[in-house]
């Protein structure tokens, strides 16, 4: 695990998970080709990110496909250049694009999508511009 790898565990651990908000998280590589840290036991497939990449290529795919991630289908809520939102049922799934890498976040029932999608945005506007 290099340096980097720590400091998006960290991220994962204290501001993700740490927040109440969410039952599983993981922090991706910037271009979505890999898991750069995760919380235990959330594992988020190679076909899983190729879609995640296509999502964010086209917004039409994401309203198309939905969003899968961690073996799990979403219908999509949102989606723009830098966040996809995903339900199903009353769970949800928040994948937010910063700068140096992309953030994914389940809730569970819970949890509102709104408020959870607000947790990770916030975190993305501070690795965007930490002050």
């Amino acid at each position: 695990m290099g340096q980097h790898s720590a400091i998006w565990q960290g991220y994962v651990d204290s501001s993700l998970m740490g927040s109440g908000q969410f039952d599983k998280a993981a922090i991706l590589s910037h271009d979505i080709s890999g898991v750069e840290a995760s919380s235990p036991g959330f594992s988020i497939s190679p076909s899983e990110l190729q879609g995640l990449v296509s999502a964010f290529a086209s917004t039409d795919n994401a309203w198309g496909s939905g969003i899968t991630v961690g073996g799990e289908k979403f219908v999509t809520i949102k989606a723009d250049e830098r966040s996809l939102y995903g339900k199903k049922g009353k769970e949800g799934i928040v994948v937010v694009k910063a700068v140096s890498c992309v953030m994914v976040a389940h809730h569970a029932e819970n949890a509102q999508t709104t408020n959870a999608a607000t947790v990770v945005e916030n975190l993305v506007d501070y690795i965007n511009n930490p002050r």
